[in-house]
């Protein structure tokens, strides 16, 4: 059976280094630049038409502009708008870390705890930056809510320190285990059928149940790839709100 941890291993492609450091171009980079790329051509190509019957790529485009849109409306409200370009970019790039992650061959980068956590701190240095710009000392309220009773409040104030400290542990921890899982146990799967698939006609009949359960596990994955991405964005407009409202 295949090594099901290899698909999760950085390769360098290009090997470099200056003064013993490392800046190899690897698959990871690879990956990403392609994630870019499509990003960029998906939104740039379909909407250079802008026609009144839209095709099917601007329809895609739009849909995900109003999507993302209505995500930020809804949870941070009209005054966090200004925050609709960082969130799409995260969404996009989340989205399509997981789909693209799901062509046979390729690499998933949003599998490595080293890219969910960068994005995760990007998150939490945003908002903890832009809360006490917007709002200066008030901001610490979030670590104790007007109301409070006095008595209470040392068992409060450290309870809000840690939770809010442990978003970006939560949020990148969240999105790297659901998909180094489902990878795992889709190759593990297909390890078994091909196992099986060895052992004669008995086993080639056998490997037909594995092998429709993996079918329909990508399917799921698929399905999970666009829920991750959307958590992400979700939790992050979540935070973002601490930024626009007064913290109560």
């Amino acid at each position: 059976m295949a090594n099901p941890i290899h698909q999760f291993e950085i390769q360098p492609l290009v090997p470099f280094s200056i003064g013993g450091v490392d800046l190899s171009f690897t698959n990871s980079a690879l990956w990403m630049s392609i994630g870019v790329i499509a990003s960029l051509s998906l939104l740039t190509l379909a909407m250079k038409s802008r026609s009144m019957v839209p095709t099917r790529g601007q329809l895609v485009a739009e849909g995900l502009y109003k999507f993302i849109s209505g995500m930020v409306r809804d949870n941070v409200g009209e005054k966090g708008m200004g925050y609709f370009p960082f969130v799409f970019t995260l969404f996009m790039i989340v989205l399509l870390g997981n789909l693209l992650g799901m062509i046979p061959g390729s690499f998933t980068y949003t599998s490595h705890i080293a890219v969910t956590g960068v994005l995760a701190l990007i998150i939490f240095v945003v908002v903890t930056v832009m809360g006490f710009v917007k709002h200066g000392l008030h901001f610490l309220q979030l670590f104790c809510p007007p109301g409070v009773p006095l008595w209470i409040a040392p068992l409060i104030i450290p309870i809000e320190i840690i939770s809010y400290l442990s978003r970006p542990i939560t949020l990148s921890l969240r999105l790297f285990i659901n998909m180094l899982a489902g990878h795992l146990m889709v190759k593990v799967i297909a390890g078994f059928s091909l196992m099986m698939v060895g052992m004669g006609l008995g086993g080639m009949l056998g490997s037909l149940g594995p092998m429709l359960f993996n079918v329909l596990l990508i399917g799921f994955e698929v399905f999970v790839a666009f829920v991750q991405a959307y958590v992400f964005a979700l939790l992050t407009c979540i935070y973002l709100r601490d930024t626009v409202e007064m913290p109560h």
